[in-house]
């Protein structure tokens, strides 16, 4: 059985375990490991539904949430589905996800961070690119086998 990551749904209402989740990820900033680790250990978890985006700045640069937000918005008064329309931390709309490894190096004010999991018996690797904001560790772009997240809005 596979679980869906349902954006929309997402949007509307936050469950007390994903809430907790990003509380967790907002307090473990102290490291762009950490900051990842927050990210992307409760998707080891059966009933995890994804991360929230009702909140994306969070999780991404200030111009990647901006533009991550403008789109969701634009899609909602248009009724039709955003430009991302899956989980940009698994690079999927699917998951069981096993076999997680993260692993972080740290340039100064940047990071990345290599993720890689067992997608529903499929190998996954991603690179995260990070960048210390004053809020903290904050994701500048993911780049997956379906391309990068900065690309998807034609963001330099």
């Amino acid at each position: 059985m596979t679980r869906r990551g349902a954006i929309a749904v997402t949007l509307l209402c936050i469950p007390p375990a994903i809430s907790q989740a990003m509380a967790q990820a907002q307090q473990q900033q102290t490291s762009p490991q950490a900051f990842l680790e927050g990210i992307y250990r409760p998707y080891l978890a059966d009933d995890f539904k994804g991360q929230s985006y009702t909140h994306v700045n969070r999780f991404f640069t200030p111009d990647l949430a901006r533009a991550i937000e403008d789109d969701m918005r634009e899609a909602s008064r248009r009724k039709e589905v955003p430009t991302l329309d899956g989980d940009p931390f698994i690079d999927a709309q699917d998951w069981e996800i096993g076999k997680l490894s993260i692993s972080a190096t740290v340039d100064g004010a940047k990071a990345t961070g290599l993720v890689g999991f067992e997608n529903m018996g499929k190998q996954v690797r991603l690179t995260v690119d990070l960048i210390q904001t004053p809020t903290g560790w904050r994701i500048a772009d993911i780049k997956a086998p379906s391309g990068s997240l900065r690309a998807l809005y034609k963001l330099p």
